[in-house]
Parts: C-alpha cells; structure tokens; sequence
C-alpha cells in the first residue's frame, strides 16, 4: 500500500479521498489554486502545494506543475478524483514517465473510451448495445445535417469528447439543427479542447442507468450493480439513487455482464462506470438498453453504491491501484437497502439554474441525519472559477420510501445563507409523486418545471421574525438586566415601529407595536398578529404565532438576513431607506449579465437593428453556456462589453436605444 498520495483535485472529492487515505495510514498532499487557499481540503491534508492562479488552466489543468509537486512532496501516487485531469491519458504517461503510480486506469484505456464515437464502436464489437445514430469522422455541417434528418428528429448532438452534460444539445427540428450544432462544437472546445461531435437518436422517454464496474492487474473485472442518474437538468444528473426503482433481477444480471464485457474490452483496471440509457416508453425492459459512454473514473454519485455494498471504493482504487487484487468476487457482492444522493449547489432554479456565487455567511449540513459529503465550510466563498457545489447529502434505508423520507428530511434540516442554493427544489423532487413512485426519465424534470420552481407564498411567521430581526428585536439576552426582555419597550405606550423589507424584489414595509416582554403585535395582511418569543439562544429561536409554537432560525448581515422554518428558506432583503434609489424605467434597455462570465460570443454592435428575442451574448460560467437575448425590438445604443472579457453579476453588457414616447 501508499504510504503517500496526491490528490490532483479540489473541493469535496478531494476531502472524500482524504478521509478514506488517513483512515488507511497513509499521508496525502493538496494543491491549490491561489482561489483556494484556504480551502477545507487544504486543511485537511498533511501538506499542501500552490498550483498557480486560479482560473484551472494555470492550477488544477497543470501537469508539469502536479509532477514537480509530486518529486518535491515524495508522493508515490497521485488521485485525481474527478473532473479536471481525471480522464486525461497525457496526465497518466506524464506520472509513468515519472514513476509515480496514477490511482486509476491507462492511459490505453482511458483513450479507448475518452472518445465517444470510438467508444460506441468498440462496444459493438465487444456485444454491447449502442444507441443508433452517427459516429462518423466527417465534420461538415451539411454532412452532419444530412445524417440527423436520416435518424429522424428529435436527435442529440453530443461532443464526442464530453462529459457532465457540456456539449450537448437536443435538437427537435431540422432548421434548428446548424444553430445548436454551433453551439454543442464551441463548447466542445471550450470544456474538451475537441470541437468535433457526433449525433445520436433522442429517446423520447430515456432512463439514465449506470453501472459501477471494478478492474485490477490481475484479470478480475466484477460490477457494484447499477445506480439510476434519470433526475437530471441541462444533462446534469441532479439526485442520483441505489438500486435502479422497476429493475428485475433479470435486467440488472443482463446490464451488468454487459457492463462487465464493456471493461474487459480495455483490459480495464480500477474504477469505472458504464452508462447506458434505457427506453423506458413502454415500461423497463431488459431488450430496450443502450451503451452511452463510459466514464473512466470515480463518479460523483458513488456514495449510493457504497451504503448499498457496503464497500468504500475509494479503498479499492487504493488497493487495486497499488496492486492488490480486488477485494471480493461477483458472487461475494450484495445488495442492501437502498440509497439517495442529492447534490446541494449554490444555483438558482428558477433563472435556468444559473450558478450563483456568494460567501456562506451560514452552513448547517444535516450531519446527523445523512452522510454529508463537502468541501466548503461556513464562511468559504463560492467563486465563479470552478463548480459550485456545496455539498452531497446522502442517506441509506431498508427500502426505497424509507429512504426518500429520509433525504427529504435531511434537505428541509439543511440551512445555508449567503448564496442562493437548489435545496428547496431538490426538497420539491422528493415530494413529487411520480419520483415517490419511482417512475422517472430523464425529462421529469423539464416537464414538471414550473411546479417543481413555484415560488410558494412567504409565511407570515416568517414574514413577521423578519420584521423583529430587522428592527433588532430578536437578539438574544446577553445579560441579567430584565429591562434586556423589554427590547423596544415605551413607558407611556406600546412603541411603533417600521420595519422595511425586500422579498422576491417586492419591497414590503411592516408596522411592528412593542407590547412588552418579547411581545409583539406585527401588523400583517389581512390582520395584525401577536407574536411572543418564547425563547431565544445560539440554536435559533422559539416563539409562538396565532397559537401556534414554532422554531426558526435567523440569519442576518447588515443587508440581508434569511429566516429558516419549516424546512424551507426565506430571504429577504433589508434596503436602506436613506439611499434614493430611482425606479429602473430602463430595465428594458439595458442587457444585464445574470451571473458572474466570460462573454464567449457578441453578435451586436452599436446601431445595429435587433428583434425582441434575438441572441446578443453568449457567457460562459462553469464551462457552461448561456445565451442572452434582445429584451424587445430596437437599435442598440452602445456596447460595453467585448468577447473574451469576464464580467460579474449584473453588470450591463449593452444598452439600447430608448424607445420614442407617444405625444
């Protein structure tokens, strides 16, 4: 075994693969870009090493550097999690040459399957389904077009070198196809450095299942049975679950001697997952399955198939890596239980998902309730160079109700302040009956949109602790005086005060009478409301409302504070009634970036003519891009921004003419 590791990787899988490393005896090395610094990961590592600045192609993309860090640390092997270098064959041959042992397959292998068109060609070969569509080597865009019209729409363009949804487009017609051909190439590209793609039949009714298989240097090759990806978003897999809902023992031998095929194929060694996707338009059904890709790696939805197994996989990358044949045969795994992960993201559903940024001004993960998997702690900063995930939450049951029970309590006991995060729509999913019945696709999630991002009215328990907190009315006694209980108190009658608010871009003033105590009459729509607190401390705050107790939890800056309750999370904004903050008559001139970007494509100039709705900006964040179009007819006036240039949220990237008022 290792004595030390590297591991080539940041956030929450770095500090997964730390805890398994030190549980083994053996010392482990962090890098760091200068963004991270000060990261968990660094901090739990016996050494740590700067990269370099911090977008990744000068830190966490540096292969030389990783290397040299690697001589001067005397690490013997290096992890690399996932993402990043992860499935990069250069980065392997650049430790062979080195003599450093890489925690993962070949490079052979990796290239065998880091291209998905040579992929899906080896795997017909090999006896393994693949889905119809086109793996050809021919780029023309009238070729390309030519082959989708002959699958017949819709179709899926895919970069041939991609992963976690990025470069990837749907296409339902063919005048649509150049335009997202365009599109999935450019960011192709961008995330892979390979513009080229190929194009697949899109199943209308698709189930996302994957297969865990293992390899070592001794010729064993077993799987870990399947995990269900289907919950996802934007091809990005949401709440991945263990085992797969509707799977007969039949289908899951059948997928897995498939899978298991698919790894001989390579001569594969250490982890991997063979991702197929299953037409499920008449139901789950063991002829209608379809290898998609393999991911040469760990994934980031493993935790299900460890509480299912009861194997801790990050061990068995160790041991295999390290030589040991694997621990146990196919005839020695089982399955128990099942298993749900949930991945927490400072995102905001209801604008796309847009990553979001911001400092955790407060963090409370569910730990006793769930495995939590994470990388930030209270007070990091989500920044706009990497992924924005804050945490997997995981949980374990004898059976699937119980178990999504259990998440759904472990996602409504998770409190973050300082970022806008996906916790309540993840919560939303687990309460959605199709999900609760275990019949899913891939496009659940786009269907039921609009129900899954409802806003919900704000309780007026909530609206009403806003209010106290905002006039400082729920501090807690820090001393024996009993005059500390009379916050607001007046000696001749009740105080009346005003508390000013921002919710949801409403601005919202609330009249609040001091009636003694920690009483409070809060005059809310339709009727005023007493409100006494009953008890305040570090935990949060007991108070009743209308006869009914309660506990929340509030968390305030000088601008803003959120009220936890009830499992859900209330924002609000507290503006300053000082500053004269002009009503924005212009909103409809001006193109606002929405989050934090680089401007990949500007396809305006200053008097150009535009259409409401006609693309203007292309911003890339996270690898990811997002298209801004025209917000009405007009000319535009002037363009601040040019492509290739970072931009943060909300600034304005161009501005139109103002329209002529009618006399």
């Amino acid at each position: 075994m290792f004595k030390k590791i590297l591991i080539a990787n940041r956030g929450e899988i770095a500090c997964r693969v730390i805890k398994t490393a030190k549980r083994l005896g053996i010392r482990t090395v962090a890098v760091h870009s200068d963004a991270d610094a000060g990261a968990r990961h660094v901090a739990m590592a016996d050494e740590a090493f700067r990269l370099g600045p911090a977008p990744v192609a000068d830190s966490y993309l540096r292969i030389d550097r990783i290397v040299e860090i690697c001589r001067q640390s005397g690490a013997e092997a290096v992890h690399p999690g996932y993402g990043f270098l992860s499935e990069n064959p250069a980065f392997v041959e650049a430790l062979e040459v080195a003599g450093i042992a890489f925690i993962g397959p070949s490079a052979a292998a990796i290239r065998a399957m880091g291209l998905k068109d040579a992929a899906k060609a080896l795997m017909e070969k090999a006896g393994v389904p693949v889905v119809p569509g086109y793996h050809g080597d021919s780029q023309d865009p009238d070729a390309l077009q030519e082959q989708a019209d002959r699958i017949g729409y819709p179709v899926l363009i895919k970069a041939r070198a991609g992963g976690g949804g990025k470069g990837m487009r749907r296409v339902d017609r063919a005048q649509d196809f150049k335009t997202a051909l365009e599109g999935a190439a450019r960011e192709g590209q961008t995330s892979f450095g390979d513009p080229r793609v190929l194009i697949e039949k899109y199943l209308t009714r698709p189930r996302h299942i994957e297969i865990q298989v293992f390899g070592d240097s001794h010729g064993n090759v077993v799987h870990l049975f399947e995990r269900d990806c289907s919950l996802q978003r934007r091809h990005q897999k949401v709440i991945e679950e263990a085992p797969a809902p509707g799977m007969s023992v039949s289908m899951r031998a059948r997928m897995g001697e498939a899978a298991v095929r698919a790894a001989r194929a390579i001569a594969y060694c250490g982890a991997g997952t063979i991702e197929f996707i299953a037409d499920v338009s008449d139901g789950l059904d063991e002829d209608r399955f379809y290898f998609m890709e393999m991911n040469t790696r760990l994934q980031v939805e493993h935790p299900v198939t460890e509480l299912v197994t009861g194997q801790d996989l990050v061990e068995w990358q160790l041991r295999v890596a390290s030589g040991e044949p694997l621990p146990l045969r196919q005839d020695e795994l089982t399955l128990d239980g099942w298993a749900f992960e949930a991945r927490l993201y400072a995102e905001d559903a209801t604008r796309g998902f847009l990553p979001a940024t911001g400092t955790l001004t407060h963090l409370a993960l569910p730990e006793g309730l769930a495995r939590v998997d994470s990388g930030v702690r209270a007070g990091d900063e989500i920044t706009p160079w990497y992924d924005p995930m804050i945490a997997k939450i995981i949980v374990h049951g004898a059976t699937r109700d119980t178990a999504l029970a259990r998440l759904l309590a472990a996602l409504e006991a998770t409190e973050v302040a300082g970022s806008v995060t996906n916790a309540a729509f993840l919560a939303a999913l687990c309460r959605h009956a199709a999900f609760a019945r275990g019949d899913v696709d891939t496009g659940l999630i786009d269907r039921d949109l609009a129900a899954l991002i409802a806003d919900e009215p704000v309780p007026e328990a909530a609206l009403a602790l806003a209010a106290l907190a905002a006039l400082g009315l729920t501090a807690p006694k820090t001393g024996t005086d009993p005059w500390d209980r009379l916050a607001g108190w007046r000696m001749w009658s009740a105080a009346r005060q005003y508390a000013l608010l921002e919710s949801r871009g409403e601005r919202i003033e609330v009249e609040v009478h001091t009636l003694g105590d920690r009483r409070f009459q809060v005059h809310l729509a339709p009727a005023p409301a007493v409100v006494e607190l009953a008890a305040i401390d570090a935990d949060g705050i007991t108070f009743d409302i209308a006869g009914h107790r309660q506990r929340a939890r509030v968390v305030q800056d000088a601008k803003a504070l959120t009220v936890f309750l009830a499992g859900r999370a209330h924002d609000f904004v507290l503006p300053d009634r000082l500053s004269a903050e002009e009503e924005n008559e212009a909103a409809g001139d001006r193109l606002v970036a929405p989050m934090p970007g680089l401007v990949k494509v500007l396809s305006a100039a200053a008097g150009d003519a535009v259409s409401r709705g006609q693309r203007l900006v292309i911003l890339e964040a996270m690898k990811m891009e997002h298209t801004l179009v025209a917000p009405r007819d007009g000319t535009v006036a002037e363009v601040f921004v040019a492509a290739g240039e970072q931009v943060q949220d909300g600034a304005v990237l161009l501005r139109l003419e103002e329209e002529p008022h009618a006399s």
